[in-house]
């Protein structure tokens, strides 16, 4: 059975990006040297999920920044304008459904779901068992929310949290199994 695990970091206000999808203030978190335990929930994954406007902005990071193979959740990319260098590292699903059919079959068990909308489709659909959310010490006034709105009151059951030196703070959550679809 394949599970969606979530490690993500917001503003204080909620926000995963700015309004025009820059991530340019997460930078203050990684200049700090602190791995803020994404190695280890890393090591524990098979493969990745995100969305197409994560994929757009990872895509420029040099180097590439991932081992496993990723999927991108998208109906507009076509594997054919994609960079040659990609090849082999990239797989585009046009649903969640096919993105977790192709991760089955591939022997995937664990998927870590990165984006927003990604994430919110996962949470709809029971995908996700746990989230890591670290919330950084910046207030960005707008962007683009991390949860959308009108969306069913969904409890969760909170596992732990921890400061580190930068300010930031994390929190693991882990959904309750009526939540999940057997």
């Amino acid at each position: 059975m394949v599970s969606g695990h979530v490690f993500i970091a917001t503003s204080l206000d909620g926000y995963i990006a700015r309004t025009d999808g820059s991530i340019d203030w997460l930078n203050a978190a990684s200049a700090s040297g602190e791995d803020h335990g994404y190695g280890e929930f890393i090591a524990g994954m098979d493969g990745i999920l995100m969305g197409g406007e994560t994929f757009r902005t990872v895509m420029g990071f040099e180097p590439w920044p991932f081992t496993l193979p990723v999927m991108v959740l998208s109906r507009r990319l076509e594997m054919a304008l994609l960079p040659e260098w990609l090849a082999g590292k990239v797989t585009i699903v046009r649903s969640l459904e096919a993105g977790i059919g192709l991760a089955a079959n591939s022997g995937w068990h664990r998927i870590y779901v990165d984006g927003g909308e990604t994430i919110q489709a996962g949470l709809a659909a029971g995908l996700i068992r746990d989230m890591v959310i670290s919330r950084l010490p910046v207030l960005l006034g707008q962007g683009r929310p991390l949860f959308g709105s009108g969306r069913a009151d969904l409890q969760l059951h909170h596992v732990s949290t921890r400061s580190f030196a930068s300010g930031l703070v994390q929190s693991r959550y882990e959904l309750p199994d009526q939540a999940r679809p057997e």
